[in-house]
């Protein structure tokens, strides 16, 4: 009698314990349900840190790419640019033993004349021009008295003749009541006739009377920008930087070479740069074609296996002289 009522204590004992069993593998499974998501964030954390580093490294990696082409690109010294100029005025000597001023003129005035006649012009048309021009009035004293309508007929090839035949006939008539009708050797007198600046005066001087100066015309002045002489675009401020780089004795020649240059390879919106010798010491170079049989083909003047400018070169030029003008056709 007393054994029956204590199956069900045991029975009620047991059911306990599983219970209790079945509580803590519950529980456990709720902890690693927890558990899971936590890693899950603090993953998700740490692989946006890990890119965000990543990005950081690349950001910097890059960034220190452009100081090694900085440093690639060191200024240049200023000894060392002078060199490198000495050095470019040396090799144009070497490629342009011939060079010379490209107008042809036999004494001081036609010289004069013929260079206020070349501006916004070429000097091959100034060329074709002045053999009429100084047949007529060869002396200072024979233009100032030539009737304006007359001398405006016979320069009008060169363009803007009207003003072109203001500045004659001023510059005329001042050589012969300021100058006993000879053009004058100083840089200051010349400057003072009308049509007459710094570039024309220079002309005149270091070819005329053998007085050095630099000729800053549009070909100069680019070449000596893209050669890293200058960055001035001021034609006198060109002039005096680069005065600064070249003994004075050099000045008049290294015109003639630079303009000889910028005329046949180094052109002003195609530089011919695969058919340069100075390419190597020219920081421009890439400016223009660098393809050598394509470059070859922009060459100009006897480079190019064509005329020069001057109708009578000098001896010793290798190329052709230039044909004269052509006579007008006349009207049917």
């Amino acid at each position: 009698m007393n054994a029956t009522p204590e199956k069900p204590a045991a029975a009620k004992k047991a059911v306990t314990k599983k219970a209790a069993a079945k509580k803590a593998v519950a529980k456990k499974a709720t902890a690693a349900a927890e558990q899971a998501p936590a890693k899950k964030t603090a993953a998700r954390k740490t692989a946006p840190a890990k890119k965000a580093t990543a990005k950081k490294t690349a950001k910097t990696a890059a960034g220190k790419a452009p100081a090694k082409k900085a440093a690639a690109r060191k200024p240049e010294s200023r000894v060392a640019m002078v060199r490198r100029a000495r050095r470019i005025n040396r090799e144009l000597a070497e490629l342009y033993p011939y060079a010379h001023p490209e107008l042809d003129f036999t004494n001081p005035f036609e010289l004069l004349v013929a260079t206020v006649l070349s501006a916004q012009t070429t000097d091959l048309r100034v060329n074709q021009t002045t053999p009429r021009l100084f047949a007529v009035c060869p002396t200072p004293e024979d233009m100032a008295a030539m009737p304006p309508e007359k001398l405006e007929e016979l320069i009008r090839p060169t363009g803007f003749f009207r003003a072109k035949t203001k500045s004659l006939l001023g510059l005329s008539a001042a050589l012969r009541d300021r100058f006993g009708g000879e053009v004058p050797g100083r840089l200051e007198d010349l400057v003072t006739l009308p049509g007459v600046g710094r570039k024309t005066a220079n002309v005149v001087l270091g070819n005329a009377f053998g007085v050095p100066g630099i000729t800053v015309d549009t070909h100069f002045g680019r070449l000596a920008r893209r050669f890293g002489w200058t960055t001035a675009e001021d034609a006198e401020k060109v002039e005096a930087d680069v005065a600064e780089i070249f003994p004075k004795s050099e000045w008049t020649m290294l015109s003639h070479r630079v303009v000889f240059h910028g005329r046949r390879v180094c052109h002003s919106r195609k530089p011919a740069c695969g058919a340069c010798a100075i390419a190597p010491l020219c920081p421009a170079y890439g400016e223009g074609e660098t393809d050598p049989e394509k470059a070859k083909k922009l060459l100009k003047y006897e480079l190019g296996g064509q005329p020069g400018q001057r109708l009578k070169p000098p001896a010793g030029y290798p190329g052709q002289p230039a044909p004269p003008m052509a006579p007008p056709v006349a009207a049917s």
